[in-house]
């Protein structure tokens, strides 16, 4: 019976959405962060980690991820996803077109270069940062991930030199990403990205307290 299945496909409509942070003043300075959050969070959730993290001067948009789904049988909380093991080149897609835009949109009505421009993910769209880095270089200046992983094809797949700077930052206790995995990030890494720097902190899997210190030291030497 399953020899007569056929698998089929088609492209519809989706709605796509983000919360947009301005500051008081935008100058030629003023950076762009395009900011994505973990799996079953929210944008809501996002954009005050990324504003602890890089103050109040960025325009900060938080990206919300496109796959929604009920987060307990017993409550209607709702949480966001990026991406799964099924059909997963058309998420990697869906995730270039959607960051390609907010970055796009917001750079061009605020008028921010790429060279000013950040993107950030927390746990799940780590990965997908770095594939979109590796994948359209020139895009932004800088790509910061935080407790996440590396693509499954990282070392393999055809992927650009990327031109962006990564900083990488890990945590001892992550139980998702242990510092067996982790502290061999930076040399892989490398493969693609020429400019890596990498922290291991203490914690579990949780957005670091210490972020702003790291993030505002990177941006320093990297936005020179």
């Amino acid at each position: 019976m399953t020899d007569d299945l056929h698998h089929c496909s088609f492209s519809a409509r989706l709605d796509c959405h983000y919360l947009l942070r301005l500051p008081e003043k935008i100058d030629p300075r003023t950076l762009l962060v395009v900011t994505l959050h973990g799996f079953g969070q929210s944008a809501e959730t996002m954009m005050p980690l990324t504003a602890k993290m890089f103050g109040a001067n960025p325009v900060i948009a938080a990206l919300q991820g496109p796959n929604q789904f009920f987060l307990d049988q017993k409550v209607s909380q709702v949480g966001y996803g990026w991406i799964t093991n099924r059909h997963a080149a058309s998420s990697i897609r869906l995730h270039h077109d959607m960051v390609q835009q907010v970055l796009c949109e917001v750079g061009r009505e605020y008028g921010i270069p790429p060279e000013r421009r950040i993107l950030v993910g927390f746990s799940q769209p780590v990965s997908l940062n770095y594939r979109f880095a590796a994948t359209w270089p020139g895009q932004v200046r800088g790509v910061v991930g935080v407790c996440g992983g590396l693509p499954g094809d990282w070392d393999t797949g055809a992927y650009q030199p990327a031109t962006a700077a990564v900083l990488h930052i890990a945590r001892r206790q992550d139980e998702f990403y242990p510092p067996a995995v982790t502290e061999q990030y930076a040399e892989r890494l490398r493969i693609r990205v020429k400019d890596v720097e990498f922290h291991l902190l203490e914690g579990g899997h949780t957005f670091p307290s210490k972020g702003s210190v790291i993030a505002e030291g990177w941006l320093e030497r990297i936005l020179r």
